[in-house]
């Protein structure tokens, strides 16, 4: 059977990270997004094998994006600056896809996910880890702890997990990083 015109692996990678956004990853489908597109599902095998497929399609997406950004944010800033900067790309990108923020946390195969955007995420953190003088292994668990940090309170906030408390948690947030600059800065010796 011949592709559809104007449907590419790209095209359905994009619409598909749209749907994510719009009705959550979990509810990502290759039937759903036929219905989408309004073709049969058959249609859509000449483009992604599976659901499966597409939700990797749109993990490196989404994990290209955030990289992008973070690289963007990251540019001339070091320290707690970049530190922040890194943090409020997470935080803001979750905000604004919260689909694709799920989707960045597909668990990939080992040979995917070193040929996909994560490793720059990691080398970025690396990096802004340097401004700390950490060495290993205290650079590998702050990396951790960061990435804990980050997804845990974004998650915990995009899903209303503080919505019925005060302070805001702008405030809270601020506070979080301030803490892990003091936690970073002061890093315990290994015993």
């Amino acid at each position: 059977m011949a592709p559809r015109v104007g449907l590419t692996a790209e095209r359905l990678t994009a619409v598909g990270a749209e749907l994510a956004d719009e009705v959550g990853f979990d509810q990502v489908t290759v039937s759903e997004l036929a219905r989408r597109f309004d073709v049969k599902v058959a249609s859509l095998y000449s483009h992604v094998r599976n659901s499966h497929d597409l939700k990797t399609r749109i993990a490196l997406l989404a994990l290209e994006e955030l990289a992008d950004r973070a690289a963007d944010a990251l540019a001339g800033r070091a320290g707690k600056d970049a530190l922040v900067a890194l943090a409020n790309v997470y935080r803001d990108y979750a905000r604004e896809h919260p689909g694709r923020y799920a989707a960045a946390q597909y668990r990939l195969d080992p040979e995917t996910a070193m040929a996909g955007a994560g490793v720059r995420h990691s080398r970025m953190t690396r990096a802004l880890l340097r401004g700390y003088d950490l060495d290993e292994p205290d650079q590998t668990h702050a990396v951790r702890l960061l990435g804990s940090v980050f997804h845990g309170y974004v998650s915990i906030e995009m899903g209303g997990g503080f919505d019925h408390s005060a302070p805001d948690t702008q405030e809270t947030w601020s506070r979080v990083l301030d803490a892990l600059d003091v936690l970073l800065r002061t890093w315990p010796s290994a015993p």
